[in-house]
């Protein structure tokens, strides 16, 4: 088992209610800017940090949600879509706990973002402020507990968040033979391989398992003397693979394995079928969730997936893509159908609160590779050994 991405702890509240002094104080460093003139943190500010018990977590200093300056408007906007972001919300406040700090609150709740709050400046004349079925911790930076606060990031951090991943350890024992089909070709990182290929190659070595990479073009002369537990291709190769794989060999691709990983499986299983109810002029919505440069001839999320779903369904399609974790369309009622990446560079926390926005909005989600699987009729073979352990 590994851990793949780092918890995520973001800081929010007003501006000048101390969330940079907070973050400094718990990192003994100065991360963050700290000033008595309102508005001095504009973006978001990271930071990481050792938490005994957890690992390395990344703390997030945010812009102050009631900036009225001229650029206010944009930094609130960057403040709230780093809330989407993070795997625990510390809701910092001083003094009084006002209409602003309740609707942080209220926010949080409704977008499922665990939370806890902070009053600080408790060195100062202040009233202690008790919220019903939420724990409020007391905080000083001109005295401050770091311990107490840490503690609390602990407690409320969800182990989800930390606990190791699981990619083929439901299914591979160790001495088992997996063999890992990837294709050198243009579209491959010159003199290194893709995170969910070393990724995939070090769970099976935690494991115990024996992983034997090949190039495409050696998978059909190896498989003549062996027959491997399972076999698991980069999707672009679906086509060919799955012609060379016997049909009583197990075979999957990395992005399926990842849809597994980072995003709601389920959702996936349910929403591919969608691509056959595509018509001509159906919006589709495509998550490149990291933000590679683009090879405009073999780009899979720009270039071969639009191609191959069209060739597939004989349709005209219009395709928006969203890199990185930018924020989704405002309009998301005018797509068909959002395709996710395998999500190697975000957290788990990150690509499921995306995917609940989709499917609020009755947007049918699919990850890359189960949507070329659907596109070459290999769907039910490639996800085949997952369902069984989900029945």
């Amino acid at each position: 088992m590994v851990q793949l991405n780092k918890p995520r702890i973001g800081f929010f509240g007003k501006m000048n209610v101390g969330k940079s002094s907070i973050v400094n104080a718990l990192t003994g460093q100065q991360v963050s800017v700290v000033s008595v003139e309102p508005g001095t943190t504009t973006d978001p500010v990271k930071k990481t940090i050792e938490l005994v018990g957890i690992g390395p977590v990344e703390l997030i200093d945010t812009a102050g949600i009631d900036d009225p300056s001229q650029l206010g408007e944009q930094r609130v906007a960057r403040t709230h879509n780093a809330l989407d972001q993070v795997d625990l919300a510390v809701l910092v406040f001083a003094g009084n706990f006002d209409a602003y700090d309740q609707t942080l609150l209220e926010t949080c709740k409704a977008r499922k973002v665990p939370f806890f709050l902070v009053q600080n400046k408790t060195d100062l004349p202040t009233t202690n402020v008790e919220i019903k079925g939420t724990d409020v911790i007391p905080f000083s930076c001109k005295n401050p507990n770091a311990a107490l606060l840490l503690s609390a990031i602990g407690i409320h951090l969800p182990k989800s968040s930390y606990t190791p991943d699981v990619i083929l350890d439901d299914y591979v024992r160790a001495g088992d033979e997996v063999v890992l089909v990837i294709p050198i070709d243009r579209s491959a990182p010159q003199g290194r391989l893709i995170l969910p290929q070393v990724q995939t190659i070090r769970n099976l070595l935690d494991i115990g398992a024996l992983a034997v990479c090949v190039k495409d073009t050696e998978l059909r002369g190896y498989l003549a003397d062996h027959t491997p537990k399972l076999v698991v291709t980069d999707s672009q190769a679906f086509k060919y693979v799955s012609s060379v794989v016997p049909a009583h060999i197990p075979l999957t691709s990395f992005s399926i394995l990842f849809s597994r990983l980072k995003g709601d499986f389920d959702a996936f299983l349910k929403g591919t079928p969608t691509i056959n109810k595509l018509q001509d002029g159906d919006s589709v919505l495509i998550l490149e969730s990291c933000s590679h440069t683009v090879n405009k001839c073999d780009d899979i999320g720009r270039v071969k997936i639009p191609h191959w779903l069209q060739e597939f369904t004989g349709k005209k399609l219009s395709f928006t893509t969203i890199n990185n974790l930018d924020p989704l369309p405002a309009d998301l009622s005018r797509f068909k159908l959002a395709i996710q990446c395998g999500g190697c560079m975000v957290t788990r926390t990150q690509i499921l609160r995306r995917l609940e926005i989709l499917k609020e909005a009755g947007v049918a989600v699919s990850n890359y590779g189960l949507t070329i699987a659907w596109c070459h009729g290999i769907f039910e073979r490639v996800t085949e050994i997952f369902r069984k352990k989900e029945k």
